[in-house]
């Protein structure tokens, strides 16, 4: 009787090591704009606080791109694990820093400046942790259980933002809107400083990729690293930049963006901002993992077809239904949130899949990074402006050509489901 072929069992203790860095990674830097129309008078003085909080963010995301570079080359040479554990040092270091800031009326611009550093950080840090992870999340799955491999990227990530939300409805319903603004606002940064040296301890037991090690000299060998990526990978890069953009639109149109834009400009309620936030972060978590394994059984591409052309026919009708009602709020956080699945259950293994392991830190890294601070940064800042003068629609439309866009270089994709990676 032929023996019954072991089961495969999920190295889950590696799984969770690796992810919980990355969850301490994404919570640092949503409290930012979760709680920016709390604390933003504490730092900038006048009517632009808010503008200026915002820009503040933006500002960080141009430091991605650096972060990227420099953090995904030194996890192509010096391994995955260092860098990991250096990002996430950078991470909770700026957290705790913005969480006991003097404000501008003790220091005066001294407080702003000292915000700008502590985003810098943040921003180089985030930088390299997402290039980082993906790659070691890729690099030590089974060529055929990639996508669920990779689907613990974003159970990481949901769960981060879940936390970090689920704190925002709690302190907005038990504290003041003056008890916010006075101190209610630091407690996420403090936590987030205090969360990373959790962080710190459980990565310090994983162990370098297979992958990595075997490519390690190849990787010392390289000549202008960054410049071979265009040179002898000029698709790869350009569909990394087309998914990116609409990755990152959708990712902080609806985790970052939408929250202040309900409250400032749509007059809804925090608690039901967050609330709704919450319920469909929730859905986010769960459906991870059912959509990594899918993608290992139908293919990632057909996935990513049908949540950029979704996104493109439904993101201007939900615009319509952000103002007050819990259950307005739940169908566009829901609806725009469940969609975005399909392409976070398996970004880790769709980036790791375009590149070889001697580029693939540097390539990941250095372009999605780009991509996220022109895109990504700057979206909170654009809505809130264009809302200021009546024409907050014209994001959403924003949105939707960019879904238009990136549904076409997805069709140029090739499929890589259950491919070894080079």
């Amino acid at each position: 009787m032929p023996e019954r072929p072991e089961k495969h069992r999920l190295p889950l203790r590696t799984l969770v090591a690796a992810s919980i860095g990355n969850a301490v990674e994404w919570y640092d830097w949503s409290i930012y704009t979760a709680f920016s129309v709390y604390f933003a008078a504490a730092f900038f003085p006048g009517d632009l606080a808010l503008i200026n909080t915002l820009a503040t963010f933006a500002l960080a995301f141009f430091f991605r791109p650096l972060g990227g570079w420099l953090l995904g080359r030194f996890a192509d040479l010096r391994g995955r694990k260092t860098a990991m554990l250096v990002t996430i040092s950078l991470m909770a270091g700026g957290s705790l820093l913005i969480g006991i800031l003097p404000t501008f009326e003790t220091i005066g611009w001294a407080a702003p400046a000292l915000l700008v550093l502590a985003r810098i950080a943040q921003g180089l840090s985030l930088g390299g942790e997402v290039s980082n992870a993906s790659a070691y999340l890729a690099e030590i799955a089974p060529p055929d259980r990639r996508g669920r491999y990779s689907a613990f990227f974003y159970i990481s990530t949901g769960s981060a933002l879940l936390i970090a939300s689920l704190l925002g409805y709690a302190l907005t319903a038990l504290l003041t809107q003056e008890q916010l603004e006075d101190y209610g606002w630091r407690i996420p940064f403090v936590l987030g400083g205090l969360l990373g040296l959790v962080g710190m301890w459980l990565r310090r037991t994983l162990t370098e990729t297979e992958q990595f090690e075997d490519n390690r000299t190849k990787a010392k060998a390289l000549k202008n690293p960054l410049w071979l990526t265009l040179s002898r990978h000029p698709k790869a890069v350009g569909q990394l930049v087309a998914f990116s953009m609409l990755s990152t639109l959708c990712y902080y149109t609806f985790f970052s963006a939408l929250t202040p834009f309900a409250v400032e400009n749509r007059g809804a309620a925090g608690t039901d901002v967050f609330l709704a936030l919450s319920i469909a972060t929730a859905l986010f978590i769960v459906l991870q993992y059912p959509m990594g394994a899918l993608s290992d059984r139908i293919g990632r591409k057909p996935q990513l077809l049908v949540w950029s052309a979704a996104t493109a026919v439904l993101i201007v009708p939900l615009s319509t239904l952000v103002r007050p009602g819990l259950v307005n709020l739940l169908v566009v956080f829901g609806v725009g949130i469940v969609l975005y699945t399909a392409m976070t259950s398996i970004a880790p293994a769709i980036m790791s899949e375009l590149f070889p392991t001697e580029l693939r830190g540097l390539g990941i890294g250095a372009w999605y990074n780009l991509t996220v601070a022109i895109f990504g940064g700057t979206a909170p800042l654009v809505i809130q402006a264009l809302a200021r003068v009546e024409l907050s629609t014209a994001y959403f439309w924003y949105v939707a050509v960019g879904s238009a866009v990136a549904f076409v270089v997805i069709r140029t994709l090739p499929e890589t489901r259950g491919s070894e990676l080079r």
